[in-house]
């Protein structure tokens, strides 16, 4: 459900019949829980932010950005600068949107696991939905590692079973391989047909996906691969806002350094609050 300035919406009709931004409001509007906005350009704001997202996903898929643990990862030395961790650190004279149109223009250069692409996929989307220089004002402390995001993006773990285009959701290998350890898990993005796009898996079926994991789990494994009912999206209010604030501090979070390749963001939550709680 829909409502605008506290009204129901039902003006489908902004959008071209059969189009993205037409299928997003309408899976917006079918969810039980109600969406608030308080005008129609935050509302068009979230819609166009979702669709990019969806396009950024189609993008990555097409690139030829390779999938590879955090011990081979590598990247464009032009932009980025390769940690001993195996992220991307953004270059002091580098401009945060050349850096990540370069990931999809010369993405043979790059490799990454599957979580770090989807912030990736993130900050592709936000650049496509902002202007420019915004997005160059907003994001200059880029770091591309795991599930660490610019504290702009304010990413949001929600309980859901209601799926959205945009969303990212989790399919998780309890019982994964120790021949396959990066198999542990998928983080994919919910695309506008139902299917669903995962780095080094492609676009899939919920299905799909699990039969692949399922193939990587160890031999006397009764537990199945499962996607779990939790999303991850950002914030996408606060970002509609940020196009109209001026650039303020921010404190970034700490990055967690853990090494496993294809964890959820759940799971990075979890290793940031446990850090922070030992700070207290």
């Amino acid at each position: 459900m829909i409502t605008v300035s506290g009204v129901d919406f039902n003006q489908n009709d902004i959008w071209p019949s059969g189009s993205i931004e037409s299928i997003i409001v309408q899976q917006i509007h079918e969810d039980p829980n109600v969406h608030q906005y308080r005008s129609i350009d935050e509302l068009s704001f979230e819609v166009n932010l979702r669709k990019n997202i969806v396009d950024s996903s189609k993008a990555l898929n097409q690139s030829q950005l390779e999938f590879e643990i955090f011990e081979n990862a590598r990247c464009n030395p032009q932009y980025w600068e390769l940690t001993s961790t195996g992220g991307f650190k953004l270059k002091p004279d580098a401009l945060p949107s050349e850096a990540i149109k370069d990931i999809y223009i010369n993405s043979l250069e790059y490799a990454t696991e599957c979580a770090t692409a989807i912030l990736i996929i993130y900050y592709h989307a936000v650049l496509n939905s902002i202007d420019e220089d915004l997005f160059d004002h907003l994001f200059q402390d880029l770091y591309l590692y795991s599930w660490h995001y610019d504290t702009d993006l304010r990413l949001q773990s929600i309980q859901t079973d209601h799926l959205l285009p945009g969303d990212v959701v989790y399919f998780k290998n309890p019982d994964v391989s120790s021949r396959t350890p990066w198999l542990r898990g998928e983080n994919a993005v919910v695309l506008e047909d139902g299917r669903f796009f995962g780095h080094g898996l492609g676009i899939r079926s919920s299905e799909q996906i699990i039969a692949i994991l399922n193939k990587n789990r160890e031999a006397d494994s009764e537990r199945s691969a499962f996607q779990e009912n939790t999303v991850i999206r950002p914030s996408f209010r606060y970002l509609a806002r940020l196009t109209q604030l001026p650039r303020r501090y921010k404190v970034q979070h700490t990055v967690i350094h853990h090494n496993q390749t294809s964890i959820s963001c759940n799971q990075y939550l979890y290793y940031l609050n446990q850090l922070y709680s030992q700070k207290i």
